[in-house]
């Protein structure tokens, strides 16, 4: 940080009364060599600070500086690197990849992995702030009526975490800095597990094809979700998505049969569902153990030891949430929250 004239002025006093740079550094709090820089400057010049204008000559223009922020505001995704080539490209501006951000940084624009979420529409917004609005009124004590349930798929290898997107300030959860990529390496499980304020179900391994309706009825809603229901209690309500498998009429028709309240859920909202946390921290653990599974067999053992390693107080801590998330939902008028 460049040195006001009076910081100058203190430094040079001391250094005439004999003291050394390094001890005229240290009573301003400045770096020894911004000092002696400064010094230097004054007995050469006789001037405190440097001269407006004076210095190196910037490597780009206002109008490069704009061209910059404007591309990457029409894609947040572009990389340092592809817009030094398109500078180059269309205004014969050759600068380093640093340079690029440095512009882009004076402009308020930082590179931040974007966060999660799916692409909303208006109908989807109008969903949510409705169904936050019904149940802005649910203390924690509703919601532990609840049985949230979902179905996840795991990897073998995880994404890199390389993706980045440009944002300002306040821009986390603007719809044009979210990423909705959901990529799968090496090999995948899917998992259907579900959770309520006291305990979970067994995690299921839904394995050898894909998951339809009837698979589910016979291997996740008579196993689990039906003999599970009681230990919540009799006005225990079941949530799940509105995944095909979820919604089909069979699935309808089984869950009135057998006497299951279902919550009317709105589209595209992981982020009202603290299962979906619970997944994070499955896999975390999972990427903590000293030997990371390379392999299908390894990770089914894994997910299984894992899941029966959620602590309890941590699943508690999500449901005590819950009306926190109605809040935030109405406050973003439908749009992604944090969560």
């Amino acid at each position: 940080m460049p040195l006001d004239s009076v910081d100058i002025a203190r430094a040079l006093a001391l250094i005439e009364d004999g003291r050394s740079i390094r001890y005229a550094a240290n009573a301003i709090g400045a770096p020894v060599t911004t000092v002696h820089r400064a010094v230097r400057r004054f007995h050469e010049t006789g001037q405190y600070t440097r001269r407006p204008g004076s210095g190196r000559k910037k490597a780009t223009t206002h109008r490069d500086d704009r061209f910059l922020v404007s591309n990457i505001l029409r894609d947040r995704q572009m990389t340092a690197v592809m817009i030094r080539n398109r500078l180059q490209e269309v205004r014969q501006v050759n600068v380093s990849e640093r340079t690029v951000r440095r512009r882009l940084a004076e402009g308020n624009l930082g590179s931040y992995k974007p966060a999660k979420g799916p692409k909303l529409t208006q109908n989807h917004r109008r969903l949510r702030l409705e169904f936050a609005r019904q149940h802005q009124d649910w203390t924690v004590n509703h919601w532990r009526r609840v049985l949230f349930s979902d179905e996840s798929r795991f990897c073998v290898r995880s994404p890199d975490g390389r993706e980045k997107v440009w944002r300002r300030p306040g821009e986390r959860f603007a719809s044009c800095t979210f990423s909705t990529r959901e990529p799968f390496h090496g090999g995948s499980i899917m998992i259907w597990g579900g959770i309520s304020s006291e305990a979970h179900t067994d995690l299921v391994l839904v394995e050898n094809g894909s998951l339809n309706a009837h698979r589910y009825i016979r291997e996740i809603l008579e196993p689990h979700v039906v003999p599970y229901g009681p230990f919540i209690g009799e006005d225990f309500v079941f949530m799940h998505d509105n995944a095909r498998p979820h919604i089909a009429h069979c699935v309808s028709l089984y869950l009135d049969t057998v006497g299951i309240y279902r919550m009317d859920w709105p589209a595209c909202s992981p982020d009202l569902n603290p299962i979906e946390h619970v997944w994070d921290k499955l896999g975390r653990q999972i990427r903590s153990h000293p030997v990371v599974p390379d392999n299908l067999n390894d990770l089914r053992i894994a997910l299984l030891e894992e899941w029966e390693r959620i602590p309890q107080d941590y699943v508690q801590n999500l449901f005590e949430s819950m009306p926190r998330r109605m809040e935030a939902v109405i406050r973003a008028r439908g749009g992604n929250t944090r969560y």
